[in-house]
């Protein structure tokens, strides 16, 4: 079978930096290879139709690699050569993982066999609107079931309103209260599930006509729980078994013990872990905890969970979670660790940090003919590049002295807002290690705001 010849196209800039990279891909991977140089210093800014009144590519190609940035209709390449023409990553550097050098995941990666809970807590302080703007929130953020968190007391005569308006917006609901008269009410309006019950409960659970949450009387000692599960079984009442999860430095690890308990005493019993308890009080960020927490759960069979988002760091906890089921889905069912599976969940840092190196960084300085600044973070220090300049220092404030000293060219207001804008999220960048790429978004995993670049996307003037 003959080999590839894949033709890829850059700017003079970037040429050495791609030379050594595919050089090295071409012999890991097996192909060919030719490397054409655009007469343009950015490659960012060239666009197909520019670029194929240029090209040039040897008649043995089978594949043209542009630059990243050409993300417009490549049919004007197409056009000019019979080889299947694609766009490469916008930072050349990404060229392994685009060849798929650094581990990945299969075809069948998202699935899932989760349910998440998300509670709306105190919902009778909240108007109607408001529970159903938030339950529309919750479940774009992929919520299977509504849990409406009622609170103790007398029953809350808006309850059945609730759900039924709820229900017509298309949502499943299930009601957390203990007071049967509010839950009967629910239930009625089209109330799913009911959290919780145990001996207190247990005969009125018996008339519901739902599925109900067990839990035991003592959490500690899981007492009153073998007696509520045989109870409602019984009664044909449905049912999952919740052994309550308790916070750190209250028993979290033996209310973890509980969990592989349970499944052991009910190898087919389906089970709920409600997570809240440990992202709500815990002063870290929810994710990483998450994606541990379903972990537990997709190994034990637990197919639900139930998760809130009230205090500020999990206040993305629902969107966490539906990604975190399919990680850990893919990681049990493949037997893998969940590792290079889902970017998207590494919020504080990047998966990994490309650096160019001081000679590149050194040749890229002495190759650049024009006065537009290029910054980068490497080193532990920011980096501005033009024709003549290349200034680092890791304090940006001592960075924009060197350059003022410089007596830079075209500085005015609107160029200095520009790059101290960029100086500071390669900062920032530097102090996370996060990957910093100049007029670029930092990458926030799923919380991401993508930028509009400043430049002009018209493409280069021949």
């Amino acid at each position: 079978m003959s080999r590839d010849h894949i033709h890829f196209v850059t700017g003079r800039l970037a040429e050495h930096a791609l030379r050594d990279t595919v050089a090295r891909l071409a012999e890991q991977v097996g192909f060919d290879y030719s490397i054409g140089v655009m007469p343009i210093t950015v490659a960012a800014l060239m666009t197909p139709a520019w670029i194929a009144k240029r090209l040039e590519p040897p008649p043995e190609t089978t594949r043209i690699v542009l630059p990243g940035y050409c993300d417009g209709d490549l049919e004007p390449v197409r056009a000019v050569c019979p080889a299947s023409v694609e766009s490469g990553p916008k930072d050349l550097r990404q060229l392994p993982e685009y060849f798929g050098q650094v581990g990945g995941r299969g075809h069948d990666y998202g699935g899932y066999d989760i349910e998440i809970l998300a509670e709306i807590n105190h919902a009778p302080r909240l108007s109607l609107d408001e529970i159903r703007r938030q339950a529309r929130r919750l479940a774009d953020d992929g919520a299977d079931l509504i849990d409406i968190g009622c609170e103790p007391g007398d029953a809350w005569p808006g309850v059945a309103d609730c759900v039924r308006a709820l229900r017509a917006d298309g949502h499943r609901v299930s009601i957390d209260s203990w007071n049967p008269a509010e839950v009967g009410a629910a239930v009625r309006a089209g109330a799913e599930l009911v959290l919780s019950v145990n001996s207190a409960n247990c005969e009125a659970a018996v008339d519901w006509g739902c599925e109900v949450v067990a839990i035991p009387d003592d959490f500690a000692t899981l007492a009153g729980l073998d007696e509520t599960v045989d109870r409602l079984a019984a009664a044909g009442v449905r049912l999952r078994i919740d052994p309550i999860l308790e916070p750190i430095g209250c028993g979290f690890a033996a209310s973890l013990n509980r969990y592989y308990e349970i499944r052991r005493r009910y190898p087919d019993a389906e089970m709920l872990m409600g997570i809240g308890n440990l992202t709500e009080l815990t002063d870290a960020d929810s994710a990483g905890m998450n994606v541990l927490l379903l972990g537990i759960c997709q190994e034990l069979g637990i197919r639900s969970i139930l998760t809130t988002q009230v205090i500020n760091w999990a206040r993305t906890s629902v969107r966490e979670c539906d990604l975190a089921r399919r990680l850990v889905c893919y990681a049990v069912r493949h037997g893998v660790p969940p590792k290079r599976l889902e970017p998207q969940l590494v919020l504080l840092r990047d998966p990994k940090v490309y650096e160019y190196g001081p000679e590149q960084l050194d040749r890229l300085a002495a190759e650049v003919k024009d006065k537009n600044y290029r910054v980068f973070a490497e080193g532990g220090q920011v980096h501005l590049i033009n024709a003549g300049t290349h200034l680092a220092d890791a304090d940006a404030f001592r960075l924009f002295a060197q350059l003022m000293s410089a007596q830079p060219d075209r500085l005015d207001a609107s160029h200095a807002f520009y790059l101290g804008y960029e100086i500071a999220k390669a900062v920032t960048a530097l102090t996370l290690g996060k990957e910093y790429r100049q007029d670029e978004a930092l990458d926030w995993g799923f919380l991401t705001v993508p930028e509009e670049s400043h430049r002009n996307r018209k493409g280069p003037k021949p």
